[in-house]
């Protein structure tokens, strides 16, 4: 088969692939896995009863479940969420916003695709501009959304060294450049794959940088506050416009309705619901129909702080206290998890590859991401990179120590 350069993106391997193959295998049955590799939220009670109720209310009226399912959404998504995500921001936060500051996607993912393709790439001028990611490991998910290959430049990070194996990664903001070529600062906060935080410090001065260089600063917040707030640790949550801020439902607990949201001056939540027009018509009516009366009373805030957080809280203090156990006689080190629900595990030493560590866990029924995908824009070689996997903790428990058990294991065997 002939295909483009763009073309080649979606026949070799990358690691969103990779990612959403496995958990689509294993949810599909089979052979039975123990799925610490996805990014799946957990199934917590009280918010699927929750959603439940409002389905169930949707499917027994009829002029609601008719505009569910029977009308397209305008380009940048239902009129009536935009206005409550936009009244809970001023309400919440105080930021100055409007529904013409919100844009709906199918899915953040698809935001980041708009977002990166309409700051970097290729100009009429001739110049071939880049996201900037400053502090690697970054999301996967990012690598492969760009219309031309070289889209990111990224650095490594400073690694402070905790007690209790723990460590964490910050921006080294000496070998930082911002240079011309450099159309957008991007961060995500809490960290997807590492669980890290950026301090408030350290989002202070890349929003400074970015405004010095009149180039947005992108925050991929699909963990953070005011929703679904999976944090362990205080931050204060800034916009302004020149502030491009990513939500998404699917921590929530509804990864399936695909909804992300951007927020951000007019023009740019206008491109990107031109963007939707283009590529996919509209967006889903489905999460904004399931979110929207959450969001317009406040419980969503209630939830996250009463409910969601206290559950991935207790989830990871369990995981880290059956690490000691599982991985003994392991040299392993754990990133200080200060939100989302993942660890970031680092095997100082590891004689193999992190892909080789990946495939020898899949033949044991334990499924995780090896970590050399986190590194997009990374120059050079940096053996770091290859002793890194990202474990998800969001399973029952007992799924996560019969996982961790036999890591453990195959670690030992090396």
């Amino acid at each position: 088969m002939n295909v483009s350069l763009f073309g080649e993106k979606f026949i070799r391997d990358c690691g969103i692939l990779q990612l959403m193959d496995d958990l689509g295998n294993a949810l599909a049955g089979g052979q039975e896995m123990i799925m610490l590799g996805g990014g799946n939220p957990s199934r917590i009670p009280q918010v699927e009863a929750c959603l439940r109720e409002r389905m169930e209310r949707g499917m027994a009226d009829g002029d609601a479940f008719e505009r569910l399912v029977g009308n397209y959404a305008p380009p940048a998504g239902d009129r009536a969420f935009r206005i409550a995500v936009a009244d809970l921001l001023r309400r919440e936060l105080g930021w100055p916003v409007s529904e013409a500051n919100i844009a709906l996607t199918n899915g953040s993912q698809t935001a980041f695709f708009y977002l990166f393709n309409l700051f970097a790439g290729r100009f009429a001028n001739g110049a071939h501009k880049k996201v900037l990611l400053p502090l690697t490991p970054e999301y996967i998910g990012y690598a492969d959304v760009g219309l031309d290959d070289d889209l990111f430049i990224s650095y490594r990070p400073e690694i402070e060294h905790l007690p209790g194996r723990q460590f964490k990664y910050r921006v080294d903001f000496d070998a930082l450049q911002v240079t011309d070529d450099i159309g957008a600062i991007c961060v995500s906060r809490p960290t997807n794959p590492t669980g890290n935080v950026l301090t408030d410090e350290e989002i202070d001065r890349l929003h400074a940088l970015a405004k010095h260089h009149d180039i947005p600063l992108i925050i991929d917040n699909a963990y953070g506050p005011p929703f679904p707030g999976i944090l362990y640790r205080a931050v204060r949550p800034v916009w302004d416009e020149s502030i491009v801020f990513c939500l998404s439902l699917s921590k929530l607990g509804l990864p399936g309705a695909r909804t992300g949201i951007v927020v951000a001056r007019p023009e740019i939540a206008a491109a990107v619901g031109a963007a939707n027009a283009v590529l996919s018509l509209a967006p889903g009516n489905f999460g904004a129909y399931m979110a929207h009366d959450l969001v317009r009373s406040g419980e969503v805030l209630r939830l996250s702080r009463e409910v969601i957080q206290p559950h991935y809280a207790r989830k990871v203090q369990a995981a880290l206290d059956y690490l000691p156990e599982a991985l003994r006689d392991v040299d392993y080190y754990v990133h200080a998890p200060e939100g989302a629900f993942f660890l970031w595990l680092w095997f100082k030493g590891l004689p193999i590859t992190s892909a080789e560590l990946y495939e020898r866990l899949k033949g044991r029924r334990v499924l995780v991401v090896p970590g050399h995908y986190f590194f997009p824009g990374l120059p050079g070689q940096w053996r770091h990179t290859q002793e890194c996997l990202r474990m998800n903790y969001a399973q029952d428990d007992a799924i996560v120590r019969e996982g961790l058990a036999i890591m453990g294991e195959v670690l030992r065997g090396l």
